[in-house]
């Protein structure tokens, strides 16, 4: 699947449940006609997904696709617990698609995955107004994070402090002429412990991140129409308009000139 795909998709909750423990849980054998999304918080039980046995246990994910056989149950349903989500995924067009999730991942406890859950818990007992929105942007910032452990295997939620610090710092001041030297000296670091640093929590490096947030914002530039090229250049933090545009280009796939 393409992500950019995923990126253009909206969520539509079906069914959301906190499971706490209880002497009788279990899911029968049935085939799913919804998307069935399953973050386990306590205890162990064993999945079973077209005809194939996963132990699941605290920290685990399952994403069930759509379409699936399913059915689970615990040695101990008194200790099982877990946060489920029943939910289609269609892209703008109305097309259904699929979540780019293994059907077993483990990611650990992670606290801020629960307190999203809890208040998509809360949002969807209480059905106030608004409700739908919010549960739709809830679970989308759930899948979000997956993606990120997951798929994208970049977890901004654990990037050191002081590379978050950079970021918001390289974020607020792209269109000045920023070095590593700079930026590692704005969050008290060496430069070439900094650029290591940034590079293992990133995956990229400090110049192709900043080059990056630069491209992005001179293309929203000139889709805005109101600056030529050699405006947008010095704007975002070019001196030298014949380097963006190569930059751009490499970075784009198309020359500046030609974006609409």
């Amino acid at each position: 699947m393409e992500l950019e795909i995923f990126n253009n998709s909206i969520p539509t909750v079906d069914y959301f449940k906190h499971r706490i423990s209880t002497p009788e849980w279990m899911i029968e054998y049935k085939r799913t006609n919804f998307i069935d999304l399953t973050y386990v918080t306590g205890g162990q039980a064993v999945y079973t997904i077209n005809r194939q046995k996963y132990m699941v246990e605290e920290g685990d994910v399952i994403c069930i696709p759509k379409g699936s056989e399913r059915s689970a149950i615990s040695s101990d349903p008194t200790k099982f617990e877990c946060f489920a989500v029943n939910f289609i995924m269609s892209s703008f067009l109305g097309e259904e698609i699929t979540v780019p999730l293994p059907i077993h991942s483990k990611v650990g406890i992670q606290n801020d995955l629960i307190s999203h859950y809890r208040k998509l818990s809360e949002d969807f007992l209480a059905k106030s107004p608004g409700y739908v929105m919010r549960s739709r942007a809830r679970l989308m910032l759930i899948i979000q994070r997956y993606m990120e452990m997951l798929v994208y295997e970049v977890d901004t939620h654990r990037f050191d402090p002081r590379v978050k610090q950079a970021i918001r710092y390289i974020t607020e001041n792209y269109a000045e002429p920023l070095t590593i030297s700079i930026v590692a000296e704005n969050v008290s670091l060496n430069p070439v412990y900094f650029g290591t640093l940034f590079k293992r929590e990133t995956h990229v490096t400090f110049r192709d991140y900043l080059n990056t947030i630069r491209v992005n914002q001179a293309e929203d530039m000139l889709r805005a129409g109101t600056w030529n090229v050699t405006e947008v250049a010095g704007h975002c933090g070019f001196a030298d308009v014949f380097y963006f545009s190569r930059l751009f280009k490499k970075i784009k796939g198309i020359p500046p000139s030609s974006v609409q």
